[in-house]
């Protein structure tokens, strides 16, 4: 059935500020970038963190049912090793807090907090212990 996250989509109404923003954070340029029928970016992908995933921006055009009210929707969290410097980050590029630093659990080690990104998106970040085992036991001694 389920066998790993492959993509998630953010959506944009400006593509080319999303992209220069996930540029920043993220400190790599996208890799693929496919242009809509106007030759605007229509879509553009970036591949981070240790498996590769794949995060792609689509432009707001091309979103089934329009955009939304208000951010929801299900909440991805990407694993991160320090979350307080992470989503100080995030606040510091433009985005609003969703949800504060919250720890999950009785003192496990896995904390979560998610943002807004200036586009809409929920962007959550967590410190993820289990991931971190996933990675070690992935890669030779």
């Amino acid at each position: 059935m389920l066998r790993g996250f492959a993509t998630i989509s953010y959506y944009a109404d400006d593509m080319d500020a999303a992209i220069r923003w996930y540029t920043e954070l993220l400190g790599v340029e996208p890799y693929y970038n496919v242009p809509g029928p106007d030759g605007r970016t229509a879509y553009s992908e970036f591949r981070i963190g240790d498996y590769q995933h794949e995060l792609g921006l689509v432009d707001r055009r091309f979103q089934r049912g329009g955009p939304p009210a208000a951010p929801g929707g299900a909440v991805m969290y990407w694993h991160v090793d320090d979350l307080t410097a992470t989503r100080d980050r995030l606040l510091e590029l433009g985005a609003k807090e969703h949800e504060p630093i919250t720890e999950r659990g009785e003192g496990e080690g896995f904390v979560t907090a998610s943002v807004v990104d200036p586009f809409g998106n929920i962007l959550g970040v967590m410190h993820n212990p289990h991931y971190l085992e996933v990675v070690a036991s992935d890669r030779p001694a």
